[in-house]
């Protein structure tokens, strides 16, 4: 199977830059936990008006760019510029008097939990929203040395051919490529279908991260078992007789976490949707770089240094 690394570089190669394009001409749709902002999530009791009906009706409140997102039936989200209580209050109002879906004198009748149910209410400052990505930028640092450090210290035994620190570091760029594939795909969604993230995005991103070092771990410790134990000289073929020895076991763990997630995402609710679809994502993408990239570049690696000495 390492025989077949080239194959496996390029189409790793083509995703990341693919990805690294979609985020420097896309960048990434953030939600209002990073930019500050309100999000205001209303069930319409009669039916939801259009999108362009609502922004029409709202327009006279200034609340500058409105983004709408149907989601179930009869359910939108809104999010605007960060907004005061009275301004909230007149929203619910302006909703209730219009799309009411009944003649007006019975809609004054109306009390407004009888025309829209509000079911969800945030108000996020920008100031908030900056710190939130800071924190969330230092965990995913804090977490990327940590298991540098870890895979060194575990690996300390086996520094031969490859010292133990390199295995982190081969860790590290599969974990990458993993998040940065996500990236990539969730900015495109973000383009096209107006997907945001918040801060549920950045825990499936270090859950991908835990994820991704485990089976990534699971096949180094199987090449630290046969340095340790295997009368076989060649490096390459060690690594790829510990490929072979795991990658059944990979396979069935990651599909199994599939079918609990696909189940999640078709079956859950709205709000954990593309939380679990990053994680899918990242499960996939995971299982491919353990096998098919981490592996492969150990080999490449103690080449290159066999060659330069």
């Amino acid at each position: 199977m390492i025989k077949y690394r080239k194959i496996y570089f390029s189409l790793s190669s083509i995703l990341v830059l693919a990805s690294i394009i979609s985020l420097a001409l896309f960048q990434l749709n953030l939600g209002i936990e990073f930019i500050g902002g309100s999000l205001l999530e209303i069930e319409f009791l009669h039916g939801r008006p259009s999108n362009q009906a609502i922004s029409d009706k709202l327009s006279d409140l200034e609340l500058g760019s409105i983004t709408i997102q149907p989601i179930a039936e009869n359910n939108a989200i809104l999010r605007m510029k960060d907004i005061d209580e009275p301004t909230h209050q007149q929203i619910l109002q302006i909703l209730a008097e219009n799309f009411a879906n009944v003649p007006p004198p019975q809609a004054r009748e109306l009390a407004i939990s009888e025309i829209i149910l509000e079911n969800r209410f945030e108000s996020i400052g920008p100031v908030i929203g900056k710190e939130l990505q800071a924190k969330a930028f230092y965990a995913i640092i804090i977490v990327i040395i940590a298991i540098i450090a870890y895979i060194a210290w575990a690996f300390r035994k086996v520094s031969q051919p490859v010292k133990s620190w390199k295995y982190g570091i081969v860790a590290i760029i599969a974990l990458m490529h993993d998040v940065i594939i996500t990236l990539g795909i969730f900015s495109l969604l973000g383009k096209f279908m107006n997907i945001e993230i918040g801060i549920a995005f950045i825990a499936a991103l270090l859950t991908i991260l835990g994820y991704s070092v485990n089976d990534t771990i699971v096949v180094f410790d199987r090449v630290r078992e046969n340095l340790l134990y295997s009368d076989e000289n060649d490096f390459e073929q060690i690594v790829n007789s510990s490929v072979r020895q795991t990658i059944r076991r990979s396979i069935n763990t990651s599909l199994t976490t599939l079918f609990v997630l696909l189940a999640i995402f078709f079956f859950g609710g709205q709000t954990i949707k593309y939380f679990i679809l990053a994680l899918i994502i990242g499960v996939i993408s995971g299982t491919y770089s353990s096998i098919f990239l981490a592996s492969p570049l150990l080999v490449v690696w103690e080449k290159w240094k066999s060659r330069k000495e």
